[in-house]
């Protein structure tokens, strides 16, 4: 494409419409067409008026990502249009005012579309006595166990009940039972008594997650949600039905009994299962992770996620965390105090704890009298900007070679990116791998075995795992990723002078490490990644870090500050304006001005 096409700027879009409508007495303009559940242009409802009014209108089956059904009747008001004359021309009031005629009857707010003029109100005698009525038909057969309902504090059957029902209930008959804890597949379990049949879950896995695999059946008060016959509920989304569901019908195994909501913490972070970079809230107590559940960034991932990034935050609390500073101790046993602990780990010879200070300070010694090219530099894909640019600061200071390592995975058209890292964009674009990831891989282990690389420093990767045989078993869908494979091997490793490793969990690198220092998952400290599109976002702090790890760019500060004098950022805010001013593709960018959405960049 020649250079005046690509800078060609297209067209602006028409823009659309607004029209004049009345909530509650108050005028507002809003735009005749807005973007639906599936983002194509539709006339703008009802419901979609009052939200850009601030007006709350209750609803159950309505959700702003799915197709409409208009089954519940819990967001009926009353409206009027403008009256029209014989002529067809609108009858005016004295004071020059059109004329409004009230409707006779009612309408269901998320299903009708708005016209010039009309007026909707929310607030009338009537309306409050149908949603009343609505109510008071949903409770007819729902169970009254809140007290020991998972959805209890999220259920807005509960809300709804408080702030629009009534106080006391007329029905005396017994209530019709319905299938409780079934097992509709390997996430979820279902209460069929509580369901209100809104059919948000059914709409969600027809038409999002593209799995028709869930339906009502029967008739009446007795109709009940189930899966299809014979089949168990099983897709990569499942768990989105528990976040859109109004009550506590639908709830995750995972979460299900193991804590209330309103004793937990929300974290505002981004999921790091895939380069899609989904936003999520981390929900913890007492440093303890309870669940992931999605924040809505239309930008990114909407109000979803998959179920495999939902789940993967077991590991952040396995009990084998690196949680110490480790250092080789090679023909030096006698130079040992006797306070200094030994931690046998198979290898000999043995690791024994150090404290962080004596550890960067012989690290940087080592890095200073380095010659220039004899280092090289691994880093993880899973780091963040600000510890890559880090590491960056490191390679051009002592010359060294550096990359990444690539992993791949299965990839859908829904949320799920084949590149398995979480930051890709983010090494290429600080320059820790080039315009693509894991080129440089052979010639570091080329330079390990001339012994022309006599240090090597590894962030967040076990290098000698191997893809050899995983890329059959991940073609047959027998693995969910592989790492590229290279030539560097344990043999080639026991070549080096140094090795420094960083991690969170052991593994074999570690084993072979001469310093081993504990690092933080994404949960235990401030960062931000650059996801497949571009979009820089940040993520935040939900627990503390076990033993001594601490957050990789916070100890690698004062590593670049002993070997490269370079300081001044002693903060994650501080550190990331810094990065900003020198990396070309984030010039302009702050951490304020990140937002909780992000901020797209040119990559």
């Amino acid at each position: 494409m020649s250079t005046a096409a690509a800078t060609e700027t297209k067209p602006a879009p028409p823009a659309i419409e607004k029209i004049k409508v009345k909530v509650d007495g108050r005028e507002i303009e809003v735009p005749r067409l807005t973007a639906d559940w599936s983002g194509k242009l539709a006339p703008t409802t009802m419901i979609q008026a009052c939200e850009a009014a601030k007006v709350d209108v209750p609803h159950y089956c309505y959700h702003p990502k799915l197709p409409i059904a208009g089954n519940c009747r819990m967001c009926l008001v009353e409206f009027g249009t403008p009256a029209l004359g014989p002529d067809r021309k609108p009858v005016m009031n004295p004071d020059g005012t059109p004329k409004i005629a009230k409707s006779p009857r009612p309408a269901i707010a998320c299903a009708t579309p708005i016209s010039p003029g009309i007026e909707i109100y929310t607030n009338t005698p009537t309306v409050k006595a149908m949603r009343e009525g609505v109510l008071e038909s949903l409770l007819i057969n729902h169970p009254l166990d809140c007290s020991i309902c998972d959805q209890a504090g999220e259920c807005k059957l509960q809300e709804y009940s408080a702030d629009y029902g009534q106080s006391a209930s007329r029905f005396v008959e017994p209530k019709v039972h319905k299938p409780k804890a079934v097992d509709l597949g390997p996430r979820i379990m279902l209460d069929a008594e509580r369901c209100i049949l809104c059919t948000r879950c059914i709409r969600f896995t027809r038409d999002v997650a593209g799995d028709d695999a869930l339906g009502v059946i029967n008739r009446g008060s007795y109709s009940t949600l189930t899966g299809y016959p014979g089949r168990p509920f099983d897709n990569n989304y499942t768990l989105n039905t528990v976040d859109i569901c109004p009550v506590g019908a639908l709830t995750s195994k995972d979460f299900r009994f193991q804590m209330r909501v309103w004793f937990l913490k929300e974290t505002k972070s981004v999921c790091t299962s895939c380069a899609t970079g989904c936003n999520i809230l981390i929900s913890s107590r007492a440093e303890k992770i309870y669940r992931y559940t999605p924040r809505e960034n239309n930008a990114v991932n909407g109000p979803w996620m998959c179920d495999h990034g939902r789940l993967n935050y077991k590991w952040i609390h396995r009990e084998d965390r690196l949680k110490d500073v480790l250092v080789r101790d090679v023909g030096q046993a006698s130079r040992l105090s006797p306070s200094q602990e030994r931690l046998d780990t198979g290898a000999t010879p043995v690791l024994r704890k150090t404290t962080w200070t004596a550890a960067l300070s012989e690290i940087a010694e080592k890095l200073k009298s380095a010659s220039q090219g004899s280092v090289a530099i691994i880093a993880s894909a899973r780091q963040t900007n600000e510890e890559l640019w880090l590491l960056s600061k490191l390679k051009a200071k002592l010359g060294a070679m550096s990359d990444s390592i690539p992993r791949l995975g299965k990839a859908d058209k829904i949320l799920v990116d084949e590149d398995k890292n979480p930051n890709t964009n983010g090494a290429r674009l600080t320059g820790i791998c080039f315009t693509e990831a894991g080129i440089n891989l052979s010639k570091i282990a080329s330079g390990i075995a001339r012994g022309e690389i006599k240090t090597l420093i590894v962030f967040g990767e076990d290098i000698l795992k191997h893809a050899v045989s995983a890329k059959a078993l991940w073609e047959k869908e027998l693995v969910s990723e592989v790492v590229e494979e290279h030539a560097i091997t344990a043999e080639l490793l026991s070549k080096l002078d140094t090795l420094i490793v960083s991690d969170i969990l052991p593994n074999e690198t570690t084993k072979l490490a001469h310093y081993v220092l504990p690092g933080c998952a994404h949960a235990e400290k401030r960062g931000t990644f650059t996801n497949t599109n571009g979009r820089v976002q940040k993520f935040m702090k939900a627990i503390e870090p076990p033993g001594d790890a601490r957050a990789e760019w916070d100890f690698l500060h004062d590593l670049v500050y002993n070997v490269t004098g370079k300081n001044g950022f002693l903060t994650i805010e501080g550190l990331f304006d810094e990065m900003a001013k020198d990396v070309p593709a984030f010039s302009g960018l702050t951490w304020a001005g990140l937002g909780d959405a992000g901020v797209t960049v040119n990559i």
